[in-house]
């Protein structure tokens, strides 16, 4: 349920820009990222760093693309925060005991910290790349186009690489014995 609720915003924005333009979906997308961010507090007692730092993204590059009608800072947002995630993950690696990749999934994976930290910089590398690639679609592509790639390919592409981990860490998962 948690999950659906942080693909509704996104949803809300690529119906809003089919039916109206960027701008409107500017402003429906800031709209529901706002009341997803309160009834995940409503709902858990609890909102996560990222959906803080999404909103507060969302609220001022949102509010400048409306605002200044330029819908170049709507699309930054998504190479800023990619970047964002991308720092913190590469930070994590100098700062503090554990990487973030062990901090989000330690609790249900143990692994050898070298593990962890190639794992993390992996993480570092795809949220950084992801960056990267906004900015080469939002430049070489028209809006439709990025409005398909943001809404359709950016979790594409995470779904992917969740699957290859998943792959890379099946060989360090421990063996369970047969019973006979």
């Amino acid at each position: 349920m948690k999950q659906l609720l942080e693909f509704i915003p996104i949803i809300l924005f690529f119906i809003a820009y089919k039916l109206y333009d960027i701008y409107v979906a500017t402003g429906v997308v800031i709209v529901a990222t706002i009341v997803q961010v309160a009834i995940t507090w409503l709902k858990y007692r609890k909102v996560e760093k990222m959906q803080w730092i999404t909103l507060v993204l969302i609220v001022v590059m949102g509010g400048a693309t409306i605002y200044l009608q330029d819908e170049n800072f709507i699309k930054w947002k998504l190479t800023i925060i990619e970047w964002l995630f991308g720092l913190a993950f590469l930070g994590s690696q100098f700062i503090g005991h554990k990487p973030f990749v062990e901090r989000m999934m330690g609790a249900n994976l143990e692994l050898p910290g070298k593990v962890w930290r190639r794992l993390n910089l992996i993480w570092s590398a795809f949220f950084m790349g992801v960056g990267c690639l906004n900015l080469y679609v939002m430049y070489s592509f028209n809006t439709d186009d990025w409005v398909s790639f943001k809404t359709f390919v950016v979790p594409g592409l995470m779904v992917v690489f969740i699957i290859l981990q998943m792959i890379y860490l099946y060989r360090y998962l421990p063996e369970t014995e047969e019973k006979e």
